[in-house]
């Protein structure tokens, strides 16, 4: 059986191979792209039909359709501070930027924080005359604390 991970790497193989975009996998699961893309990246679990629909669209087998509805390890990395510049440059703005989107979230909705399980993710490209800009947008769900 294959692990998750080996499932991952097997789904960016086939992508690869066939050619088959991250947009075709989701319209084809019924799902978000971002959560499609985090589910068959191994972040997420999926039921059996997703499974093994983008199992057979990116011509893989029995076992990875299998190890995509495992239960995942969710925030895993590799390392503490994550090496890839993309991830990196991420980790960055949480870094130099996470003070700041806390006091706002504070501030504008109350002691509290967002939620990463009631959450949506749309990642787009912004044509700029400056150089094509990259908009992440993170929509989590306000969640208050309760003493």
């Amino acid at each position: 059986m294959l692990s998750k991970h080996e499932a991952a790497e097997a789904v960016r193989q086939a992508k690869v191979r066939t050619g088959v975009p991250w947009a075709q996998l989701a319209e084809a699961v019924g799902k978000p792209l971002a959560w499609t893309t985090a589910a068959l990246l191994g972040r997420h679990p999926m039921d059996q039909d997703s499974a093994a629909t983008a199992a057979a669209l990116l011509e893989l087998g029995d076992e990875a359709a299998l190890a995509f509805r495992l239960q995942p390890t969710r925030g895993a990395l590799d390392a503490a501070v994550p090496v890839d510049p993309t991830i990196y440059r991420l980790y960055e703005v949480v870094q130099v930027y996470g003070p700041t989107i806390k006091e706002l979230i504070h501030e504008q909705c109350g002691d509290g924080t967002m939620s990463a399980i009631n959450f949506r993710l749309d990642v787009r490209r912004l044509p700029d005359p400056a150089g094509d800009r990259a908009v992440i947008t993170l929509d989590g769900k306000y969640l208050p604390y309760q003493w």
